[in-house]
């Protein structure tokens, strides 16, 4: 170990990079022929999501710091310029391999499978053309608003992420010079349609598509010389300043109204577009040329979600998993005395969120509650949580709930909950000055016979219930003296900005959870050099913290074992002789996003087991709020073992990070397919159904003993 630089860039993988492997990873399901057709087209969907939401914050960011002459290179030794040359590479490969997966291999499958998605409005048959004519003057010819550009219509302001059809128009019988028009394909409006069709099999044709083979309707005077679709991406990411702003909300309100007219990054137009139309795209749009994505088939790739919520198809798709009951809080069932009798374990989506729910409800009702306390960070549209907050106000209760208003992408509906909460006498604070509240939490403080008790919920997911049935998350539910007494601590210090002189359970980011988990590692590092046993296991989202990485280096070049399970971004490289010789790490993609952090440290065969809220990222570390709390219960300590085994051993939906820092599906040699994610439906199922029928658990499905190169 001595004279290893374990902070030496050559060690690293940048970040962004580090993410389109990741994409990378959910696009493979897309092509993998085992899965459900309409779930490869989910797939798909999801990677152009994903691929919209990385321009707008990570290239806009990126680019940001060029414009800005920001020079420091990052972990990797990249400076933000040599990124972008690299990620405008991967890109477009990416989105290439995203058109041809689409074209080559799922819009074929379909059409042998009954639906046929006509790629263009030349197709049709006279039938089909007259039923698409009459569709436009009927449904959507009313809502279109064309505009042309001349010397008294400027170039019209674009909105973020619109599909819009631009065109080249000539007045007629004028001979007159090319003008630019422009349409917007409306929101408002299904993008997709269904054509009738006679006998067997179903047609599709998207709206862009009708509105384009009707054009020359708009510009009654004018030739339709060409009519393209494009697509722009513009920079959302909101810059607040907190200090600055007298009301905040008011502020990120102001902010939300920029998102839509951004600097334009990303320029997606129709591979056939012609070169005159797209020169003038490209000049008013200021966009360069690396930025342009010429697309060979529909724009904005997420409509396919829409065509995988087509009925019909179910023979298609997954069969749908519905959450089953907790056996230690059935249905009906008083919460806080089952949570007396021991603390308890949630495992979302195998689990129901159904008992968080209840917990306010009852919270919300029960006379002898006094105070509900509790952080939200993303809810639903129709959250029964609010809408349970709201009635323990009414009622009476002494109801404070922090709304974090700086989530991103979630600002708005945030900010309307903060509203409602507020007019229903709730408390409502927005946090810390320029920090975000990540943290899931909440208190409930009960008037019992013997005193006061606190009940506790921590959790490493959101207060959601949409999400909850398609994130992986763990909960635990508690009275533990300790912990509420740490909760409470917690609220004061983000409603009071008062720091409890020393914590019992909790670790609380920025400020201390750090240096615990440096701690942590250093322990079984020094475990190792002791000869003794050490090994570490930890799940996450996304790793990129250059500290954590470094301690993670020392502790495996000392002998210590360590498995990471990290489902997207990952920094460290593996297989660095004398670094990360003793490291593997593994990412799941599944029907279920992997969302729960859990941490397991070895400690000389006592081991302990943590949950929390925070990825190993500097944002999670150093500019969030974010819990990480012990399970100390033996049982529910076995069953978060249990997970993070089932997970090692999964050979069908992990894939293993090589050491030439690409990514493998996980070896099949001798074993049979293993998927983490229906082993855990099967428990669900198995543990629900032997409590409710025979009132007795099952025990957990069998899984042989993990070996570290697995």
């Amino acid at each position: 170990m001595e004279g290893i630089d374990f902070y030496n860039p050559k060690y690293y993988t940048n970040r962004e990079l580090s993410w389109i492997l990741f994409n990378q990873r959910v696009l493979n399901e897309a092509r993998d022929k085992n899965i459900p057709l309409f779930e490869r087209l989910k797939f798909l969907s999801i990677t152009a999501s994903n691929l919209d939401e990385f321009f707008m914050i990570r290239i806009a960011s990126l680019k940001d710091m060029v414009n800005a002459r920001y020079q420091k290179p990052d972990i990797a030794g990249l400076t933000p310029e040599e990124q972008l040359a690299r990620l405008d590479v991967a890109i477009h490969e990416l989105v290439d391999l995203q058109y041809s997966t689409y074209n080559r291999s799922l819009v074929p499958k379909l059409k042998q499978n009954g639906l046929q998605v006509i790629g263009c409005h030349e197709e049709l048959s006279k039938k089909e053309s007259a039923f698409v004519d009459k569709y436009f003057e009927e449904n959507v010819y009313p809502v279109l608003t064309p505009m042309a550009v001349d010397s008294s219509r400027p170039f019209p302001l674009i909105r973020n992420k619109t599909l819009n059809i631009a065109a080249l128009v000539r007045k007629k019988e004028s001979g007159g010079e090319l003008e630019f028009a422009t349409v917007q394909v409306p929101g408002v409006l299904s993008r997709i349609v269904e054509l009738p069709v006679a006998g067997e099999g179903r047609k599709l044709i998207l709206l862009e598509e009708i509105i384009e083979r009707n054009m020359h309707k708009l510009f009654l005077n004018y030739d339709i010389v060409c009519a393209y679709p494009f697509r722009i991406m513009r920079n959302a990411d909101l810059t607040i300043e907190e200090d600055e702003a007298a009301d905040l909300l008011k502020e990120i309100e102001k902010q939300l109204k920029k998102r839509q007219w951004g600097e334009a990054i990303r320029l997606e137009v129709a591979a056939r577009c012609d070169k005159r139309l797209l020169k003038i795209l490209e000049d008013e749009l200021g966009i360069e040329e690396q930025n342009i994505y010429p697309i060979e088939g529909p724009l904005d790739l997420t409509v396919l979600m829409k065509v995988y919520g087509l009925e019909g198809f179910e023979h298609l798709k997954a069969a749908k998993y519905t959450p089953q009951q907790v056996p230690q809080l059935p249905p009906g069932c008083a919460i806080f005395d089952e949570v007396r009798r021991g603390d308890i374990l949630l495992h979302h989506p195998y689990q129901t969120f159904e008992p968080v729910v209840n917990f306010i409800r009852q919270a919300a009702r029960d006379p002898e509650v006094l105070a509900i306390k509790q952080t939200l960070y993303r809810v639903s549209g129709n959250s029964p949580i609010i809408a349970a907050l709201a009635q323990a106000a009414e009622n009476g209760k002494q109801v404070t709930v922090l709304v974090e208003l700086k989530a991103r992408f979630d600002e708005e509906n945030n900010i309307v909950w903060a509203r409602m909460l507020e007019k229903a006498g709730c408390h409502v604070i927005y946090g810390l000055v320029g920090l975000k509240t990540h943290s899931k939490i909440t208190l409930v403080v009960r008037r019992e016979e013997d005193g006061i008790r606190r009940y506790v919920h921590l959790g490493t997911g959101n207060y959601n219930d949409a999400t909850a049935k398609l994130y992986t998350d763990i909960g635990l539910m508690t009275c533990s003296e300790a912990i509420g007494e740490d909760a409470t601590a917690v609220f004061n210090m983000l409603s009071g900005y008062s720091e409890p002189r020393a914590w019992n359970k909790l670790t609380l980011a920025p400020l201390w959870l750090k240096d615990r988990f440096r701690y942590l590692i250093g322990r079984e590092k020094k475990f190792a050099l002791d000869g003794r046993p050490a090994r570490i296991i930890a799940k996450m989202n996304a790793l990129c913290d250059q500290d954590i990485i470094a301690a993670l280096y020392e502790a495996s070049a000392a002998g210590v074992k360590i498995d990471l399970i990290v489902r997207g971004i990952c920094c460290l490289k593996t297989g660095i002789k004398g670094v990360s010789e003793n490291i593997t790490v593994r990412s799941i993609v599944g029907d279920f996003l992997e969302h729960s952090r859990i941490f397991y440290f070895e400690n000389d065969e006592h081991y302990e087991i943590y949950c929390g809220s925070a990825d190993w990222m500097p944002r999670n570390l150093e500019r969030r709020v974010e819990i990480l709390f012990p399970v100390d219960r033996q049982e529910l300590k076995e069953k978060l073992l249990h997970v993070l085994q089932c997970q090692l051993y999964d050979n069908v939906k992990a894939s293993v990070l090589q050491a030439n820092g690409f990514y493998e599906k996980a070896s099949k040699r001798g074993r049979h397919p293993y998927n983490s994610q229906e082993a855990f439906c099967k428990e669900a199922l198995d543990e629900a159904k032997a409590f409710f029928e025979e009132g007795d658990a099952v025990t957990r499905t069998f899984v042989p003993e993990m070996h570290h190169d697995s």
